[in-house]
């Protein structure tokens, strides 16, 4: 229940500001944004998680697992996330531009805030809130850099998953 709550909220929020009458221009970066969720999905949600939605029993009632959650969150969430986080980026001044960016991470972390609240979701290994927060304002400066220089993005990216395979010291056996 909470979790169909959550897409609606987020189809309401891409209707409403996201520029869904120019997908094709942002939809390369939408691609590289589920790309990464994949990735962690299938190298460690199962062996070696750093964190896992939690559905509540309505949810669990209904057979919703984290893979459905995370599936909705990437069909849904991403895309309404980079039409209207990219379409809307300021142009001028770089306090706006920084004000932007800081109401976006604000906007995630209350988000997952709520979901620490009602039990919607479980860390391990290590994550934390704090590592969530880190983590989204490395992701929401690497979708702008996409936008714009995807070759960029894909090298910053690379250092950044380098960075944090070796900080929460993901075992090798997650390669199978």
């Amino acid at each position: 229940m909470i979790n169909s709550l959550y897409g609606l909220s987020w189809l309401a929020i891409l209707f409403i500001w996201g520029d869904w009458k120019n997908w094709k221009r942002y939809y390369p970066t939408i691609l590289f944004f589920i790309l990464g969720d994949f990735l962690y999905l299938y190298l460690l949600s199962d062996e070696y998680p750093m964190w896992r939605y939690a559905p509540p029993a309505a949810d669990k009632d209904l057979g919703l697992t984290n893979t459905h959650i995370s599936l909705s969150i990437i069909a849904i969430k991403y895309p309404a996330t980079v039409l209207v986080y990219l379409s809307h980026f300021p142009q001028g001044k770089l306090l706006s531009k920084v004000l932007y960016y800081f109401g976006w991470l604000i906007l995630y972390l209350v988000n997952e805030m709520i979901d620490l609240h009602f039990g919607l979701i479980d860390y391990f290994n290590g994550w934390s809130l704090w590592w969530s927060a880190v983590f989204n304002a490395v992701m929401f400066f690497i979708l702008k850099v996409h936008f714009e220089k995807p070759i960029y993005a894909w090298l910053l990216s690379a250092i950044f998953i380098i960075f944090l395979w070796n900080r929460f010291d993901v075992p090798l056996r997650v390669f199978r």
